[in-house]
């Protein structure tokens, strides 16, 4: 059973991003502050979650949270600052955009880099073991997987209905035939690494 937050004699918000190792598309990020007695059986790290049950339970966050913000950090601001910073960026600006100001920000990951002062501490796979991160997760995901479907009507050969911008085999061979969209991000499209279609 997930624990509600580290800090249970504050205001904590959870925060997670969705994103990260995409070609295409924004990185997302969601911050959670969960009531003390929050919980629903089907809440976990998002993906452990099938989509159905991600959005029965993104509503139910919704409905009872203290406070939630999403946000994003496009491709283009991805490209200038890189992904590491775009994802401490959008988790940011997801706690500037809470209704209510935490005293503590649970952060999932080994890594973050402040500009907003308010404590913070990481937690490696926090999003398995903390319900304020594991709504963060399922928030961030789920919107941005509306997102990436959303600017894939418009775009439907690279299927991102499907991958979300992730580097599937499908995803790279379509880059290959049809070039790049203004949704991709160039610094990835250019790490070998990352492209490589064998």
């Amino acid at each position: 059973m997930l624990e509600i937050s580290y800090k249970k004699e504050c205001i904590e918000a959870g925060c997670d991003e969705a994103g990260r190792g995409c070609l295409a598309g924004p990185v997302f990020a969601a911050a959670v502050i969960l009531p003390p007695d929050y919980y629903h059986p089907l809440l976990n790290d998002s993906k452990q979650m099938t989509a159905r049950e991600r959005f029965e339970v993104r509503q139910h966050i919704i409905d009872n949270a203290v406070a939630w913000a999403v946000a994003e950090v496009s491709a283009k601001e991805i490209d200038q600052m890189n992904i590491l910073n775009a994802s401490f960026e959008a988790m940011q600006r997801a706690v500037e955009r809470l209704s209510v100001r935490p005293d503590h920000l649970l952060i999932d990951g080994n890594r973050f880099r402040p500009r907003l002062d308010i404590p913070y501490r990481c937690e490696v796979k926090g999003d398995a073991r903390f319900a304020n991160i594991a709504a963060a997760s399922v928030l961030a995901k789920t919107f941005r997987d509306e997102y990436m479907e959303r600017i894939g009507e418009e775009f439907p050969m690279y299927g991102w209905a499907k991958n979300a911008g992730y580097p599937t085999k499908a995803h790279r061979v379509a880059i290959a035939e049809y070039g790049l969209s203004p949704h991709h991000r160039l610094t990835f499209i250019h790490d070998k690494d990352q492209l490589s279609l064998f």
